[in-house]
């Protein structure tokens, strides 16, 4: 039985790539680049991603990680930006400020209250998650928010899973399901930790990282049913 739900936040419970574009823009804007397009903002999209997956891979710090996506982002796309650690910040406080569910996942995860203990588990900077969370009304449904940067160490960290299960408390594993949209941190992380893993994967991507699934969804509202699954009822 399925007593206890690690939601990703980025990617799953909130349209990430849909901030990213919008918040990315607006920055742009600010230190007066106002030449960008999609296809740009795709191509930052693709830097970020492989500077936090080498994150993921312990091969760089997350302070790299949040400076130098957009340096070599500026550099490739020859935008003049004095203070990239400035940029960094003013896109960290929008990121907060602007969010977007994914399929109307608040209210997913208030129905679901009182079926399942629901945490957040996140590599999000706290700057950007702890204000989105609150505002979107995502954290009054969850028991807990357990952010990479206040703990120390990354998903997919054995020790990230560790200091979750230390506030949790002693609780049966096969209870434990993590549901999140990433192979190589959500997934990875969740095989680790020994626990149920549920990957979220709408645009139906094969598993390249050869990682255990236990579920894969397209939809988050399938979590219901895997819930309702697993104490028994068809």
């Amino acid at each position: 039985m399925i007593k206890i739900i690690l939601w990703d936040a980025d990617g799953t419970l909130l349209d990430f790539e849909k901030s990213e574009k919008y918040c990315i823009g607006r920055c742009l804007e600010e230190i007066g680049f106002s030449g960008y397009d999609d296809a740009m903002l795709a191509r930052y999209g693709q830097i970020n991603d492989r500077y936090w997956k080498a994150l993921e891979r312990g091969e760089i710090s997350k302070q790299e990680v949040l400076t130098g996506r957009f340096r070599t982002f500026f550099e490739s796309e020859h935008i003049p930006c004095d203070d990239v650690e400035a940029f960094n910040q003013a896109y960290q406080k929008s990121l907060g400020e602007h969010f977007f569910e994914n399929e109307n996942s608040l209210a997913l995860c208030r129905k679901l209250c009182g079926t399942a203990d629901q945490y957040i588990v996140t590599n999000g900077t706290a700057k950007a998650q702890k204000n989105k969370l609150r505002t979107s009304g995502l954290e009054s449904c969850m028991k807990g928010v357990f952010i990479s940067d206040e703990i120390g160490v990354e998903k997919p960290g054995k020790g990230f899973f560790d200091a979750v299960f230390q506030t949790i408390g002693p609780v049966e594993r096969s209870s434990v399901m993590i549901v999140g949209d990433s192979l190589t941190s959500d997934m990875k992380g969740g095989n680790h930790a020994g626990i149920r893993c549920c990957w979220y994967n709408p645009h139906g991507k094969l598993n390249t990282a050869g990682v255990r699934i236990d579920y894969e969804i397209r939809n988050l509202w399938e979590v219901e049913q895997i819930l309702e699954d697993s104490r028994g009822k068809i």
